[in-house]
């Protein structure tokens, strides 16, 4: 699977979101609200998810292989380096 492209939208607000993405893979599959997360050791990405009953978040979509993670996040993590952004996001996704 090729991640063919990657859409970088910047969060305004101060706090540890730094940006939303939306990822297309093969040209025919897209993911949409992957987020950019300031950590303690630097950026990482968390993949979209919902609340659950119980209160605890459970994602909706994630790669099953660590090395296909690993792949995604360094290329995400590449073009947001690069200052690949687009426009601020906005709350209407």
């Amino acid at each position: 699977m090729q991640i063919t492209e990657i859409r970088i939208r910047k969060v305004t607000a101060e706090g540890k979101l730094k940006a939303y993405v939306t990822v297309t893979f093969d040209n025919c599959f897209v993911v949409h609200n992957v987020k950019i997360i300031e950590g303690k050791t630097g950026l990482f990405i968390a993949m979209p998810s919902r609340k659950t009953s119980s209160g605890d978040y459970k994602d909706v979509a994630h790669p099953i292989c660590p090395d296909f993670r690993t792949e995604l996040q360094d290329k995400i993590l590449a073009e947001y380096d690069a200052g690949h952004i687009e426009d601020p996001a906005s709350d209407e996704e």
